[in-house]
């Protein structure tokens, strides 16, 4: 970065609030994503990482606050809007469907139509075309394990099934990827295939949200880490700063730091 030359959040939140009757989800909480970096959220349970998430990803609508992609204001009402703004969510369920290819689950909700009348009226699908797109979505990310790309999605693994998932994010997602603890299930394996597919993102120029609880994998990849607490961001800080256990420490209370806003 150049000296001087201040960057510019690709999406930040400032002050956001969101109640469930009594229980507070959100406390005036703040965040910032930058271009061209994995970000990691943690928190321990009920500190609000995952109703913050929701709201940047257009699954909630905070009660009070603002959020900005890429400087301008936005009011998600939906996670479609979201999508609209370039922001793809992967959640921990995947959300794909078993007995569908894998082209037809990148494709979900997107369809590709066959040109003229077959697509406008008769509403046919252009199979080929998505299978073709999907194909080389899957080897610009490096994904070479799969049989073929007409394979049921049932019949994949658990970290192949989350490389689907994140594919597809990344074909839609033109600013930012949220990924919703997307090792959880996996094995260690299948673990550093999915957090290698992380670091691709972002060198591609995909900034990357990434919400876990595994410390050591948000330590490998991270490179600035969004400590979240009864509702609120408490610190940012980076593996080059903190260690695991000092992250631990300022995530349940036991280690009192001095209120920080974003690292530049």
């Amino acid at each position: 970065m150049t000296a001087g030359v201040e960057r510019r959040p690709i999406i930040e939140a400032h002050g956001l609030i969101k109640t469930f009757g009594r229980v507070v989800g959100l406390d005036g909480a703040d965040f910032e994503l930058f271009p061209g970096e994995i970000l990691a959220v943690i928190g321990d349970n009920g500190a609000g990482k995952s109703t913050l998430v929701k709201c940047l990803s257009g699954a909630m609508t905070p009660d009070a606050g603002e959020i900005r992609v890429e400087g301008e204001a936005v009011a998600f009402r939906r996670p479609q809007d979201a999508r609209a703004a370039g922001i793809e969510t992967v959640y921990q369920s995947l959300a794909v469907v078993p007995a569908l290819d894998i082209a037809s689950n990148m494709f979900l909700g997107r369809e590709i139509r066959r040109a003229g009348v077959l697509g406008s009226v008769f509403r046919m699908l252009d199979h080929g075309q998505m299978r073709t797109k999907a194909k080389k979505q899957m080897q610009d990310l490096g994904i070479g394990t799969l049989q073929s790309i007409t394979q049921a999605v049932e019949t994949l693994s658990g970290g192949q099934r989350q490389a689907v998932a994140v594919a597809r994010a990344a074909a839609f997602g033109s600013k930012v990827i949220i990924l919703d603890e997307p090792t959880a299930a996996l094995g260690v394996r299948e673990t550093g295939q999915v957090l290698k597919l992380i670091r691709d993102l972002r060198d591609r120029g995909l900034p990357v949200i990434l919400i876990s609880h595994n410390m050591p994998n948000v330590f490998e990849v991270a490179d600035r880490i969004h400590i979240q607490r009864l509702g609120k961001r408490v610190a940012v800080v980076t593996p080059a700063t903190h260690t695991p256990s000092e992250a631990v420490a300022i995530m349940t209370g036991a280690l009192d730091v001095e209120p920080v806003g974003a690292v530049h």
